[in-house]
């Protein structure tokens, strides 16, 4: 096999198979490591938004994508006793106006989408995950938890904010994440509520959830946001629900039912909301792609489309010198660079006090936002 083809990606969500998709493309051979045992159900609305459809319609997976887009008709925001104060139905909170060819998805039909794109010999270890890596002159030993060893030419994370390569490699995430101060925890519940393509947010004192509607209005998927720093969120799956419950509990309005329902969510996932700033996105024969190494938070809703440009901006870069990898990883920064720092920008905007609020602001957001989504030059097929 050519020198540099041989890839272990680890993640198996969003970047892990779009970069897969382009890897094999340009001809390269990767293997997907994913630590749950099958592709992970479950998530929230995400957004895919200028460059990145670009990248999608390259794909030749747009058509499927705007397939499953999301089918919202509105929002309401509700006050502590749960009554209206506020409707749209021009926008989203999750979605933003709809009068754009942005496109909302649920994070799991993209996903689905994604790997049902790729090659039926393409390799996933599911249920396992990297334990450590070894380096050398021309290849990366890579030890797995399930105690197997391979030797791979290259490794990219594509394992989220929490990537643990990112830790072992580049250093403790206290050097690049930013906390934002709120977790997020999300999960499906029944819609008991009878809701019809829409989307509610609650406010509570410090805490808030939202709800929307999903899979023909048959459920609802529900985002609890709570207080939380780093080192806050338990590794245990019961643990972290009683973090929410504990925390969210004091909530009135149907917060309490959602909780109930919360706990027998086979679902459930909770993550730090916070960004992640570092000076190289690559070290050695070792590259970070997509939330693992320039998430922008899910304030700004550009996480989605920074991974799937990303992913196609690597691929594309080492297609161009196999033999050379380093140089490629040289240009993926430089032309990732400019396009994650104006997106990172965006949570400025949306931490204002005026977000949400004031028509004429949320007008100024609209127009940043524009001109962020389309910050990069692409090249190849996705130009």
């Amino acid at each position: 096999m050519d020198q540099n083809r041989r890839v272990l990606i680890s993640g198996a969500s969003i970047a892990g198979p779009a970069l897969a998709y382009w890897l094999q493309h340009y001809g390269y051979t990767p293997t997907l490591v994913e630590r749950a045992p099958g592709p992970r159900p479950g998530g929230h609305a995400i957004d895919v938004r200028g460059s990145a459809l670009e990248v999608l319609r390259a794909m030749g997976l747009l058509e499927a994508t705007l397939a499953h887009r999301a089918t919202m008709k509105g929002v309401s925001k509700l006050n502590s006793a749960g009554e209206e104060y506020w409707r749209s139905e021009e926008m989203t909170i999750t979605g933003g106006n709809f009068d754009n060819e942005d496109i909302e998805i649920l994070r799991d039909d993209l996903a689905n989408i994604l790997l049902q794109a790729l090659s039926a010999e393409t390799e996933f270890l599911y249920g396992n995950a990297v334990q450590s890596l070894q380096e050398g002159d021309a290849s990366v030993l890579v030890n797995f938890e399930d105690g197997s060893q391979r030797e791979f030419d290259l490794v990219v994370a594509a394992d989220g904010i929490g990537s643990s390569i990112r830790r072992s490699v580049f250093g403790p995430d206290d050097q690049f994440l930013l906390p934002l101060g709120v977790a997020l925890a999300v999960f499906s519940a029944p819609n008991y509520l009878g809701l019809e393509h829409w989307q509610l947010s609650y406010q509570g004192d410090k805490h808030s959830a939202m709800l929307y509607t999903a899979r023909d209005n048959q459920e609802l998927r529900v985002c609890m946001g709570l207080t939380a720093g780093l080192g806050d969120i338990p590794r245990d799956l019961q643990g972290q629900k009683d973090l929410v419950q504990e925390r969210c509990g004091v909530m009135g309005w149907e917060v309490p039912k959602l909780l109930t329902a919360m706990q027998s969510a086979d679902d459930f996932y909770i993550g730090l909301m916070a960004q992640v700033k570092m000076p190289a996105w690559t070290k050695g024969r070792v590259a970070l792609v997509g939330d693992a190494g320039y998430c922008p938070s899910p304030y700004s809703g550009q996480g989605t489309s920074l991974a799937l440009v990303g992913a196609y901006s690597l691929a594309y870069q080492l297609a161009q010198s196999p033999a050379d990898y380093q140089a490629a990883f040289a240009r993926y920064d430089c032309q990732m660079r400019p396009y994650v720092e104006a997106n990172q920008a965006m949570i400025q905007l949306s931490q204002d006090p005026r977000f949400g609020k004031d028509p004429a602001f949320y007008a100024e957001v609209q127009a940043a936002m524009d001109k962020a989504k389309y910050a990069v030059t692409l090249e190849g097929e996705a130009a």
